[in-house]
């Protein structure tokens, strides 16, 4: 199996980040079927858009946010009340970790800014890889799977070839997937842009791997994941 080219950041709307199951509409997603449907008609490749909450829950944001925060509420309330004394820090301290421990894990955009970039990337990395892999993408007969995972939490697009595709299409083919994707989540139509970027992979795959007599759908035309 190959990677494609490296993941983009999908310019989601945070304050109404919807979960995995909503953020297609029944509809929408009876779209994005047909159009991998439509694309596989014309190749022997298998085109797979899958939709995830996240691709890891980041636990150590939740443990770093909520120590950080529930040491500085700590020594501020037992310096303003309790003379420095430890027996006002502790008590306070343990409840107020709690608290925002809670509070981050309920706030993705203020969870996210506690998390590095490259954290982000690697984790969607390792998603799409494992997805791959668990989604059967890489037993497809000709080599011909493609995966496109959208993770909401991390605002990240990645698509996934493997290696018969790569070893025809030319190198960064697959930017233009992602930017397709990308710009139809700006625009705010995520279900176009999703359709269109299928599509394009239909045509790629045509030129090299075009239909077969015997070919069936081996792969769901949509997997929506959650947590």
């Amino acid at each position: 199996m190959a990677v494609a080219e490296e993941e983009a950041v999908a310019p989601l709307e945070v304050g109404n980040m919807k979960t995995a199951s909503e953020f297609f509409t029944q509809e929408e997603q009876q779209r994005i079927e047909t159009a991998v449907k439509a694309a596989e008609a014309k190749t022997s490749g298998e085109i797979v858009p899958m939709v995830v909450d996240e691709s890891y829950d980041y636990p150590r944001a939740e443990l770093i946010g909520g120590g950080t925060l529930g040491l500085a509420v700590g020594l501020l309330v037992s310096w303003a009340f309790g003379g420095e004394s430890i027996w006002w820090f502790l008590p306070v301290f343990m409840i107020s970790f709690f608290l925002f421990q809670q509070l981050i894990r309920r706030l993705p955009d203020l969870k996210r800014k506690l998390i590095n970039p490259e954290e982000l990337d690697v984790e969607v990395r390792e998603k799409a890889l494992v997805s791959f892999v668990e989604q059967g993408l890489h037993e497809t007969r000709d080599k011909t799977g493609i995966l496109i995972l959208i993770s909401l939490f991390e605002h990240r697009v990645q698509v996934l070839a493997d290696s018969g595709i790569n070893a025809k299409v030319p190198e960064h083919t697959w930017e233009e997937i992602v930017e397709i994707i990308t710009a139809g989540l700006k625009s705010d139509d995520a279900c176009a842009a999703v359709c269109n970027a299928v599509e394009r992979c239909g045509e790629l795959l045509q030129e090299n791997f075009p239909i077969k007599d015997d070919d069936s759908n081996e792969l769901p035309n949509l997997i929506v994941e959650e947590k």
